[in-house]
């Protein structure tokens, strides 16, 4: 009696796993395509960076790296706030789709327009117009001026069909890897190394729209701009933007200001750590970037039921940072003796302190969704550039004293008190810090559930 009793439990719980993987199977599909997307990604990325690096040295490495941050940075203002909410939507409201699209997308362009004459600018009066550095940022920041095309990715997401996203940026990865490793080949200088990123970009806006074309019900021929949409759209949007350039300034203002206080070779060992510690970034977008769609009808539906599977969503990102936190301390100096060599054993004081800021990226992943799902966007301005204001000031005292180790502390403290700590300052996010905080002690809750 008891095995019959103990085959028809075993029965009903395979049962509940079948309707629940039915439930979730075509989220968990297009994860799987963006965690491949991501996965080659990091490991072509990573193993053309090793060559690059290793060919170009920390010091040409150091200013490819450092182009790179600064093209990054101002790459944010064609984000104009309207990523996660441009995808809410295409899926809240169908029938405005193509002025929707339209208008983001003529909108991007003026904001990237807008950064591309300050990168100029600036380029300009710090570099000076014949410096070799001059050459490059124009270079890298032409590659800004189709970031735009991020719009068919908002189509893609919204319908949970991050598939062709993948084929579009594998076909550019490929032909930017095999720039390189041939420039590699032939000796080329510096340089050339930034007209690959250039070509990249430029791949991925073609494929993007081959494959748009091919499977969209939508023609572009129905997208138009609307003054009056682009005003509903940034009212909402707005905040997110400001906190996007905030976001991108605290992620790659270390190795600028690396550069103007310690010269193009520390900012080459800083960046080989950080391209190591953030190459993991990616889970925590692909993983919440999947489910979004799903959390934004779960809010509208139950309110215990998003919040449990919100924790739920937040001990799992917790839980994969800790894993790549404690590989990698354990790892730091081995890794970059392997793939960098000698040239770069400095990288691994960095890589112990830097990876530790994953615990808190992975966390804001989920918050950013959370943020905009609660329609409390100003929060998203505030704790960016709260970030952004920490991690400036933190490395105007601690580069000159400790260098490359002062940038790494400077990092990891900025990206707590953003996203963690300022969490407990506002009466709405409390919830949250007390959510994530519990995401902190994960293993112990399981367990305990477990013994129950």
């Amino acid at each position: 009696m008891s095995t019959l009793i103990a085959f028809k439990l075993e029965e009903h719980q395979s049962l509940k796993v079948r309707d629940l993987y039915q439930k979730i199977k075509h989220y968990l599909h297009n994860t799987l395509w963006i965690m491949g997307d991501k996965v080659a990604t990091l490991v072509v990325g990573f193993l053309v960076t090793v060559l690059v690096a290793r060919y170009l040295g920390p010091e040409d490495f150091g200013l490819y790296s450092y182009v790179i941050s600064v093209a990054a940075i101002l790459s944010a203002a064609g984000h104009v706030g309207l990523s996660g909410l441009v995808v809410r939507e295409i899926v809240k409201k169908p029938n405005n789709r193509g002025e929707t699209l339209g208008t983001t997308l003529g909108l991007k362009f003026m904001g990237v327009g807008a950064g591309y004459v300050v990168l100029l600018v600036y380029a300009a009066l710090y570099e000076g117009i014949s410096s070799p550095e001059f050459v490059m940022l124009a270079i890298a920041g032409a590659a800004l001026l189709f970031s735009p095309f991020q719009v068919f990715d908002f189509w893609f997401q919204a319908f949970v069909q991050a598939k062709y996203v993948t084929y579009a940026r594998l076909m550019a990865l490929a032909a930017s890897a095999g720039l390189k490793i041939a420039f590699v080949f032939i000796g080329s200088g510096v340089i050339y190394f930034a007209g690959a990123n250039l070509a990249q970009a430029v791949i991925v806006v073609l494929a993007s729209l081959f494959f748009y074309k091919a499977t969209s019900i939508l023609p572009l021929s129905e997208w138009s701009f609307s003054w009056g949409r682009a005003r509903e759209l940034l009212s909402q949007g707005w905040l997110i933007y400001l906190g996007s350039i905030f976001a991108v300034v605290y992620l790659k203002v270390d190795q600028v200001m690396l550069k103007w206080f310690e010269g193009s070779g520390s900012v080459g060992i800083y960046a080989v750590a950080a391209q190591i510690s953030e190459a993991w970034y990616f889970v925590p977008v692909a993983i919440v970037t999947s489910f979004f769609p799903k959390l934004i009808k779960l809010r509208d539906q139950s309110s215990p039921e998003f919040d449990k599977r919100f924790q739920q969503l937040l001990d799992l990102l917790f839980g994969l940072a800790l894993a790549v936190a404690l590989a990698m301390t354990l790892a730091a100096e081995y890794v970059i003796l392997l793939f960098f060599g000698e040239h770069y054993i400095e990288s691994a004081s960095v890589l112990l302190i830097h990876v530790w800021a994953a615990l808190f990226i992975f966390m804001r992943a989920a918050l950013s969704k959370w943020i905009l799902i609660e329609n409390i966007l100003v929060f998203s301005l505030l704790t960016q550039g709260g970030g952004a204001l920490v991690n400036i000031l933190l490395n105007y005292f601690l580069i000159p004293e400790f260098g490359v180790v002062g940038a790494a502390y400077a990092t990891l403290l900025s990206y707590a008190f953003a996203s963690f700590v300022s969490l407990a300052l506002y009466s709405k996010t409390r919830p949250i810090f007390f959510m994530m905080t519990k995401s902190f002690f994960f293993v112990f809750r399981y367990l305990k559930l477990r013994e129950n």
